[in-house]
């Protein structure tokens, strides 16, 4: 059965995806180094995990399967997550991919470079409601794409 994951350590986007649940009838578990605030609902599972380097993305990819959805921004856990066959979505829309995963962990370690030598590093636009539409789109579509595929 189709199952959402959500990284929540800073996931801006889990009102929506909890939106989207509720209209699919899907299962969500959001997965945190903390207890985190989330509507009490059957559907939705709040998963704590130990406080360790990349706890929750361990967590997430042992569990996460076969045309699961992951909601994270990390891109070596979308790229794990890939590997396992779930399908993995940014949380501004991107959806990440087995042919766009290579080119996103190559700028990744381009940037961390770059901040290591000292070069300015402008950061990421501010998050909007143009992001949370697009996000909102990419999931339904990926959601779609499951169903007809299943």
């Amino acid at each position: 059965m189709l199952h959402i994951y959500i990284d929540g350590d800073g996931c801006p986007v889990k009102p929506e995806v909890y939106k989207v649940a509720r209209r699919y009838q899907l299962h969500v578990t959001l997965v945190a180094n903390s207890w985190m605030r989330h509507p009490t609902a059957e559907w939705l599972r709040m998963q704590v995990v130990e406080e360790q380097f990349d706890g929750a993305d361990d967590w997430i990819v042992e569990h996460a399967g076969r045309d699961d959805i992951v909601i994270a921004s990390d891109i070596p856990l979308a790229d794990r997550c890939l590997k396992k066959g779930a399908r993995v979505l940014g949380h501004r829309g991107r959806p990440f991919t087995e042919d766009s995963i290579g080119d996103a962990l190559a700028t990744r370690d381009l940037m961390s470079h770059l901040r290591e030598m000292g070069s300015p590093a402008d950061g990421q636009a501010p998050f909007d409601q143009r992001d949370r539409s697009r996000f909102l789109q990419a999931l339904d579509q990926i959601i779609q794409a499951i169903k007809r595929a299943n």
